[in-house]
């Protein structure tokens, strides 16, 4: 048996508001950009920094509700600047055998953090062809 990741959330493009390299360490989402993607709080993820190139590993604290914050704490704190767009994913593990997940929510956020669309990826279990639909039907 052997395992496969697959794409379970995903934060496309936020703006970096903070970083506080003084804390135990993670990264703080805006609440609603959470729930709109369905990553969870203390989930793993992926941080990629689009500016620099940068990737890391940590995990989710939530932060509040229309906020806007997206801030890196800890060692990460260094590896990004505010004002950095990046890319946070979440992923899952799955057997071999198992198909990728029915639907994944992929957040596109506006300049301030907010919701500003929701596209969904997904794979045909019967074709394994991959489909993408995004708010306006596409």
């Amino acid at each position: 048996m052997f395992l496969r990741r697959f794409l379970i959330g995903k934060i496309h493009r936020a703006t970096v508001t903070g970083a506080e390299v003084d804390y135990v360490g993670s990264i703080t989402i805006d609440q609603d950009l959470l729930d709109a993607s369905g990553i969870l709080p203390l989930e793993e993820v992926e941080v990629w920094d689009v500016m620099n190139g940068s990737r890391l590993t940590t995990y989710v604290l939530p932060g509040p509700r229309a906020s806007g914050e997206v801030t890196l704490n800890g060692a990460a704190a260094r590896k990004v600047h505010p004002g950095d767009q990046v890319i946070i994913c979440a992923f899952a593990s799955c057997d071999g055998a198992t198909a990728p997940p029915a639907e994944v929510r992929v957040v596109i956020p506006d300049a301030q953090n907010r919701v500003e669309r929701v596209m969904t990826y997904r794979v045909d279990p019967a074709t394994g062809a991959f489909l993408r639909d995004d708010a306006t039907g596409r």
